[in-house]
């Protein structure tokens, strides 16, 4: 470096780097091609965050980094990979991390909708509850699929996770709402079962006949 040199405009980095982001994105999709649509995107978007904030390092130190976007996309996916974000890591104990999944060996699923002759995993939860009355099980066993199916498909599925005990924040993240809307259809989802069990008056001011 000349001791005259100053480092480019902001606007001209943009520009530069923008010339190799189609490249970046590319190499992406090429290495998480196994992901699914929106993990992809996901990954993708993650590689070119890091990719812009590696850039304008590289720009700090008088390094020209368009000169070699594919060893700068290459290091940005082998992060990505490893749980590495624009701000901060991947949670290594969170179940819903994908970095988790893939170091444990694990895969997280959603709930079937309806059961079959082997039951479900709802029905299995309460098979050794030995503190609900068996009348009260056998209403659940048949009442509550048949709220589900009342519901559509994306609450039936926040529904039955959190019936499985997944937190707000875990939810949130989940399904790509608020932590405020998560608490709002909890609150919700349990008003529209207290009614549909006729504990409670449904949302036009009647009363489902109670259940047994």
């Amino acid at each position: 470096m000349t001791a005259n040199w100053s480092p480019p405009s902001l606007a001209r980095l943009q520009a530069a780097f923008l010339s190799i982001v189609p490249r970046i994105e590319l190499h992406g999709r090429v290495c998480f091609r196994t992901k699914n649509y929106q993990d992809r995107q996901e990954a993708v978007a993650e590689m070119v965050a890091l990719c812009w904030k590696w850039f304008l390092r590289l720009a700090e130190q008088g390094k020209d980094a368009t000169r070699f976007p594919s060893v700068l996309a290459t290091f940005a996916a082998r992060a990505v990979h490893s749980g590495r974000r624009l701000a901060g890591m991947s949670k290594a104990k969170d179940v819903l991390s994908p970095v988790a999944q893939r170091r444990h060996g694990f895969a997280v699923g959603r709930l079937p909708d309806f059961s079959t002759l082997n039951g479900n995993p709802l029905a299995e939860a309460l098979q050794d509850n030995t503190r609900s009355p068996v009348p009260d099980q056998v209403a659940f066993r048949f009442d509550f699929p048949a709220w589900l199916s009342s519901l559509g498909a994306r609450d039936r599925g926040i529904a039955q996770d959190m019936a499985q005990g997944h937190r707000t924040g875990e939810l949130a993240d989940a399904y790509g709402l608020s932590p405020a809307r998560v608490s709002q259809l909890r609150r919700q989802f349990y008003m529209d079962w207290q009614s549909f069990c006729g504990e409670l008056p449904a949302s036009d001011g009647s009363f489902h006949p109670a259940r047994g």
